[in-house]
């Protein structure tokens, strides 16, 4: 059976504006032997599965700095400390980058962003209804275009690697998951 393993000491090493770095030192339950863990401490993030009534999801083209590409996901962000939820995050985040409001917000999964070196989450959020009633609310380092692709062509985007962004990916397959289970 795998056990935890405990942990013996924590070093803060760097707070970079958007995420932290530490090292944990942890003992081996299986060995007795100590091992120094880096772990990046980032705060939860939200991706937003939007749904206009006539069956397109409202997504964005922007620019990814870590790849150098334009890609298309889904609306999303962090979350803010003085968001009440993963929901409200959502409902926030979608009418900053794309004007889109909607309906019956709901939180439709949680996922860990990557367990081997990140300690948070990614919900997905999905919103039903959506539709544009205000203008985008930027922050100064994002530009996006919003795109509203149909639902049907989803698939293809994601097997041609038109989407290729992981946490999109996932968000898109529990959205799937949520589709085939109301029939």
């Amino acid at each position: 059976m795998i056990k935890p393993w405990p942990q013996t000491n924590s070093t803060a090493l760097g707070d970079y504006r958007i995420f932290k770095v530490r090292s944990d030192e942890k003992v081996s339950p299986r060995t007795g032997k100590k091992h120094d863990f880096y772990v990046i401490e980032c705060v939860d993030w939200v991706n937003v599965i939007a749904i206009t009534p006539d069956e397109r999801l409202v997504m964005v083209e922007q620019y990814r700095h870590g790849s150098n590409t334009v890609e298309l996901e889904i609306p999303g962000g962090i979350m803010d400390s003085s968001d009440a939820s993963p929901v409200a995050t959502g409902v926030r985040e979608l009418r900053e980058e794309t004007g889109f409001e909607g309906e019956g917000a709901r939180l439709l999964a949680s996922v860990f962003a990557n367990p081997a070196i990140m300690n948070n989450s990614c919900h997905t959020v999905m919103i039903p209804n959506c539709s544009l009633k205000h203008p985008v609310e930027w922050d100064s380092g994002e530009d996006m275009v919003t795109r509203l692709v149909p639902i049907a062509e989803i698939p293809g985007l994601v097997a041609s690697g038109k989407i290729r962004h992981p946490l999109v990916v996932v968000a898109l397959y529990y959205f799937e998951l949520e589709r085939r289970k109301q029939g």
